[in-house]
């Protein structure tokens, strides 16, 4: 499968797109562990071309997690173009626009899934992107605003004859949120669309091995794009990759594996947000610091802890402390609790 000129293996899987998830420290985690492409956390093109800080930190890339997308959202087509001209110069494979995102802040300002309602717009905004950079330009949508408006089938043609290299659809529409079941049968129809010509990536509700394995072989899709199942738990893309590949003598990762990722990627966290490169790390230890707060999204997604009984205290507590003392010193006692 190829988007543009950058070529994928054969049933290639994505990391989606999260706020406040896929930074870069993670999305080297799931390049690490199978992830074909991974995906920048979203950003509004009115904070990337008044440059905030926070906004420019999101975009930065590094050359080991390459092939990466940058995803840019907003509702002005001559400010998104120049955001994209902006994101271009940091060199990302692709630049994907967000026209699926439905939470309020987003949705509910025109952007994101909200420029379902306003079609004419979306499509000023896609051709102008597109017109204003070099590298390929992709879209990521949901299939309407809501149950009476499903408009994907057709919408997809539209944004493919805008020049976008690849297309994304979650399978839910808008009022959905994350609710319901994702209803793939409508990226099935794209996908089969005879005019249609460019990669279509499936999202939506794939959490387990055998889903996407499924998933590929009965819609067709071009790949597979993983996004809240990947959470806390980076190597669903390693347990994907041998069941896609049938390769039946993989060895899962243990309990403590999955632990020592996990703290790994806390402690990644707090070097590129407390300290700096001379900093040792155990002069931190007993401080409160904002990379255990940004890691608490994967604390407490992952599921290796779901099967534990009577877990709920010490989840509460590993989700309360703020020093790496405290909270590995929970984490690693739950291994005793565990094989009690």
């Amino acid at each position: 499968m190829k988007i543009s000129n950058i070529e994928f293996p054969s049933r290639p899987l994505f990391l989606a797109p999260m706020e406040d998830v896929t930074d870069a420290d993670f999305r080297l985690l799931c390049r690490h562990f199978g992830a074909d492409m991974v995906y920048s956390e979203f950003v509004s093109s009115e904070a990337l071309n008044r440059n905030i800080p926070r906004t420019l930190q999101k975009i930065n890339v590094l050359e080991e997690e390459r092939p990466v997308a940058i995803q840019i959202y907003g509702t002005d087509p001559e400010v998104m173009a120049e955001s994209a001209q902006k994101v271009e110069m940091i060199h990302p494979d692709i630049i994907d626009i967000n026209f699926g995102c439905p939470v309020k802040k987003v949705a509910g300002k025109g952007a994101g899934a909200g420029m379902l309602k306003d079609i004419p717009r979306m499509l000023k905004i896609t051709q102008f992107v597109v017109k204003a950079v070099n590298v390929p330009v992709t879209v990521k949508t949901r299939l309407g605003w809501d149950d009476s408006s499903k408009i994907i089938v057709e919408l997809a043609e539209m944004l493919q004859d805008c020049g976008i290299q690849a297309l994304t659809i979650h399978g839910r529409t808008r009022q959905q949120m994350y609710k319901g079941e994702a209803d793939w049968t409508l990226i099935g129809e794209v996908k089969n669309n005879p005019r249609i010509k460019i990669p279509i990536i499936g999202n939506g509700d794939i959490t387990r091995p055998e889903q996407a394995k499924d998933f590929f072989n009965r819609y067709g899709v071009d790949a597979i794009m993983i996004g809240r199942a990947a959470i806390g738990q980076p190597w669903i893309f390693s347990e994907m990759k041998h069941v896609l590949d049938d390769d039946f003598e993989y060895s899962p990762l243990s309990f403590e594996d999955k632990k020592a990722i996990l703290k790994n990627y806390i402690l990644s966290a707090v070097r590129r947000l407390d300290i700096d490169e001379q900093t040792p790390i155990e002069n931190v230890y007993d401080i409160h610091l904002k990379g255990i707060v940004h890691s608490r999204r994967h604390l407490a997604a992952t599921s290796i802890f779901k099967n534990i009984p009577n877990f709920k205290s010490t989840r509460i507590a590993m989700l309360r402390a703020d020093t790496l003392r405290e909270l590995f010193d929970i984490i690693d006692s739950v291994h005793e609790t565990f094989c009690n």
